[in-house]
């Protein structure tokens, strides 16, 4: 064997690399970490080490990007594992399974299997050092195979590599980065290169930060990562990430708080694995921390995911140079090839852990799975949860099947069964947590998964003396809360006929009485029923909605919203599209011989609006917030199933909107956005008949005095302290007060117009009007997510509607923990609003409700917000 010099390569001391495997140099003509490797060069450079050495590195394709991008994942081992990598994901199957695996079985498998790890790289496309570090890794195994610590990590290990995530966004950073170079790299975090414009490279092509998709599962790129770890069951999971450049580099343990329902043996494995690490690094003189940020509590990550199977996982993060080259507050350069480096470092260091404690990790994880069972079949309240079919099927369907997909057991009954004294019909879904995903099932379905109370009261004490908490994101997830699904739970196994649930089972629709003489009935409050008015409209057909429940004279009954298709307005092949529709959508369809109507509006009432095909316009760019923009855009085209038009902020304020029906305005702020003529053009657009519907923070700016949009206001915090104690005089003097104690030095310094306290995120219980047409078909109850600290004041009648309202007091918090006084004073303030202007009217929703994409119970009355308000408009014609 021949060795290159070593050159081009000096992050590992000592190592030797075969001519045999090709280098950066030679694939992609430049050295590791001298510039950012683009997602086609990283393909291209993968190929040529798999071409290199076939019989060590396979590369497997998991996906496409929203953009078509290829997503891949390679293995690496010796060649006997990479032959047979079929039979190692059969026996991880069988390892992760006691109940068809006894012990002495699983300990035969732990004697032969090599111990996994899996590196993902790039989640967030401008963390730039991770694909780099993914590509040197790979190469460093191949090329140094007898190199002692690759020797022990090829001895005893499968290493999977994940390198870019995130294509789109990498690419998005890429292309704009080296657009703005000049004639050198400037390390200035003022320079172009080191600010990046809207919406930055960090999230895909839906601007979802994918990093908190793996609980909804809503974007391929997650998708596909999910069936490959599914598949092989990596015993460690690492995720690779980037911070701040003035920060060094954090590895596990995580810090405070750890998720309940993690098991004790997988936080201890992760700290062998980070203790290996703050070797490397000490020899290497690399800085580090741990413990201090990035918490194990929300199992929405890429690092938290794989822990409910039973994997240790832990997040990476380096200090970024964002560029090429970047100057530290403390007058340190960081270049693009430091960040490289550390992150090669800590990927080695871990799949030597990994193989160090080859026999521990495999133990480890069989006795996951044992205890998963057992905790289940312990658990005299919740074992089982039960999701009745009858309210919204479409949701309550798509609930189950992204079980199934996260590779949880689901059961669907064939017939009624009786369970913990209630009669459930046949449909209905049964998840038993006796069952090696339990866990996981534990964490995502039950109501509350609580903080450890030391950590709680370490947060009210830094309350009580004005510092920040920290808690790192939101407190709450509950995906039947967050669908809006009924589930009820049961202390015990539930014995019924049943089918497994697929992941890919598809949600079935009806169409009763196809050759109807006089129309096809659709009821309204099943997501199902929106995708058909949407699949219809965008198919030309003429679709009506009923403001109130209405009854035929056959003694059937429709609930308020119902869609109804009039044979007379449609064509000759009506019967045919809507057959098609009710297939493609689930939707349960009723044709009726006669337009009759015993109770509620006919047919022809005015109670009766036509649903026109819309055009949808939303805010782009600057001073949008990104993640509400890609948010609710994904929601409306890939959940609703409708398209929208991005229009650039500084186009709304001069462009001709009338031919725009809805106009969203995400979250952002807005305060500078708009000069006077700007909002006038809006203004006069809402007035000759559009519907404005505002989320979270661009409804702060609705209600501003200076848009005077909608007749609300903010609200300060209610404090006991008098507004003239802080206030000055004209002589810039304040009346004098004794401070006796420290408290009261705390008290003296607690502003008197204070906002309320910033909430991260929780789950609260939301009232629903059920008399008025914006809201038909909407459960009277429903559960939304809050965050920031904004609270508003209601609408006066004389101005417009309150439609929906935070609950009171004690029934508030749905899940998560709300400070005390936030939950006094949101306690019945609105959630929805709408206020008419015109011919038009002004829809504000006082939190997002297209969060992370994962709130689909809010999904109905975003569809009403949308369809049925412009339905309600009356637009000069």
């Amino acid at each position: 064997m021949s060795f290159l010099a070593q050159a081009e390569y000096d992050l590992w001391p000592g190592a030797q690399y075969s001519a045999d495997i090709p280098t950066h140099k030679q694939v992609l003509g430049y050295e590791v970490g001298e510039r950012i490797t683009n997602h086609g060069d990283m393909l291209r450079f993968f190929e040529a080490l798999e071409r290199a050495a076939p019989d060590r590195i396979r590369l497997f394709e998991y996906g496409r990007s929203w953009e078509g991008r290829k997503l891949i994942y390679a293995a690496i081992g010796q060649p006997e594992l990479i032959k047979d990598l079929e039979s190692f994901s059969s026996d991880m199957q069988s390892l992760s399974d006691p109940r068809i695996t006894d012990k002495n079985q699983a300990k035969q498998l732990q004697d032969v299997l090599p111990s996994s790890v899996w590196l993902q790289y790039g989640v967030h496309g401008n963390e730039i050092s991770t694909t780099d570090a993914a590509m040197m890794t790979a190469y460093h195994l191949l090329a140094a195979p007898n190199e002692p610590t690759n020797k022990k990590i090829l001895d005893n290990n499968i290493v999977f590599i994940d390198p870019l995530q995130n294509p789109d966004g990498r690419t998005r950073f890429t292309q704009r980065y080296y657009a703005s170079v000049g004639i050198s790299h400037s390390p200035d975090r003022l320079s172009a290169e080191h600010n990046e414009p809207w919406p930055r490279g960090r999230t895909n092509h839906y601007l979802f930060d994918m990093n908190r998709d793996w609980l909804a599962l809503t974007q391929p790129e997650t998708q596909g990562k999910i069936k490959a770890l599914n598949k092989f069951r990596p015993l460690v999971v690492i995720d690779l990430h980037e911070m701040g450049g003035d920060s060094s580099y954090f590895f596990a343990p995580s810090a405070q708080p750890f998720n309940p329902h993690l098991h004790p043996k997988q936080i201890e494995n992760i700290t062998l694995v980070g203790r290996n690490n703050g070797k490397h690094f000490d020899k290497f003189g690399f800085d580090y921390f741990t413990r201090e940020v990035y918490d194990a509590f929300y199992p929405g990550y890429g690092d938290s995911w794989p822990t409910f199977y039973g994997a240790a996982a832990s997040t990476y993060e380096v200090g970024s140079s964002r560029g090429e080259v970047f100057l530290k507050d403390n007058g340190e350069l960081l270049t693009f090839k430091d960040t490289v480096h550390k992150h090669f470092v800590a990927s080695i260091s871990t799949a030597e852990a990994v193989a160090d404690n080859r026999a521990k990790l495999l133990k480890d994880f069989y006795q996951y799975q044992v205890d998963a069972i057992k905790s289940g079949k312990s658990d005299k309240k919740e074992r089982t949860f039960i999701l009745s079919n009858g309210q919204d099927r479409a949701t309550t369907h798509k609930l189950a099947t992204l079980m199934a997909q996260h590779g949880v057991e689901v059961q669907q009954a064939t017939e009624s069964f009786k369970a913990c004294g209630e009669t459930y019909q046949a449909g209905t879904y049964i998840i038993d947590t006796a069952q090696p995903r339990g866990r996981f099932v534990k964490t995502t379905f039950t109501q509350q998964v609580d903080m450890s109370d030391a950590f709680i009261k370490e947060q009210e004490r830094r309350r009580a003396r004005l510092l920040r908490d920290e808690i790192y994101d939101v407190t709450a997830w509950s995906l039947p809360l967050m669908f809006n699904v009924d589930t009820n739970t049961c202390g015990k196994a539930v014995s019924a006929k049943t089918i497994q649930v697929e992941a890919s089972d598809k949600l079935v629709g009806s169409v009763a009485n196809l050759d109807a003489d006089v129309a096809y009935l659709v009821p309204w409050g099943d997501m199902a029923s929106v995708h058909f008015l949407t699949q219809a409209l965008q198919q030309g057909l003429i679709v009506k909605s009923a403001d109130k429940a209405f009854q035929l004279d056959s003694k059937q009954s429709f609930p308020a919203g119902s869609l109804i298709v009039e044979n007379r307005r449609n064509g000759e092949d009506l019967a045919v599209k809507v057959q098609q529709i009710a297939a493609d959508t689930g939707a349960v369809v009723t044709g009726v011989d006669s337009s009759w109507v015993i109770n509620g509006p006919s047919f022809g009432s005015g109670d009766v609006v036509d649903m026109p095909a819309l055009n949808i316009a939303m805010a782009w760019d600057e001073p949008v917030s990104s993640l509400s923009a890609g948010n609710s855009r994904f929601v409306i085209e890939q959940q609703l199933n409708y398209p929208v038009t991005a229009i650039r902020t500084d186009k709304l304020g001069s462009g001709n909107l009338a031919h725009y029906q809805v106009l969203i305005l995400p979250s952002g702020r807005y305060s500078q956005a708009f000069s006077k003529s700007a909002l006038d053009n809006i203004k006069n657009w809402v007035s000759n008949g559009g519907v404005l519907i505002t989320f979270g923070d661009a409804t702060a700016f609705a209600a501003s005095a200076n848009a005077s949009l909608l007749d609300v206001k903010r609200e300060l915090a209610v404090t006991d302290k008098e507004d003239s104690a802080n206030s000055k005089s004209d002589s810039d003097r304040v009346k004098g007060q004794l401070l006796t104690d420290k408290q009261a030095l705390l008290d003296a310094s607690v502003d008197a117009k204070q906002q309320p306290d910033y909430v991260a995120g929780i789950l609260a219980n939301i009232e629903v009007d059920q008399e008025h047409w914006l809201t038909a078909g909407v459960n009277p109850n429903v559960v939304a997510m809050v965050t920031g600290r904004n609270i508003y004041t209601p609408i006066t009648l004389t101005s417009g509607k309150n439609l929906a309202w935070f609950k009171g007091e004690e029934s508030l918090l749905a899940s998560g923990y709300l400070w005390q006084e936030n939950t006094k004073q949101l306690a019945y303030k609105p959630f929805l609003i709408v206020q008419p202007q015109g011919n038009g009217m002004v829809i504000g929703y006082t939190q997002e409700p297209t969060t992370r994409a994962y709130l689909d119970g809010l999904n109905l009355m975003l569809a009403n917000s949308i369809f049925r308000a412009a339905a309600h408009a009356q637009p000069v014609r």
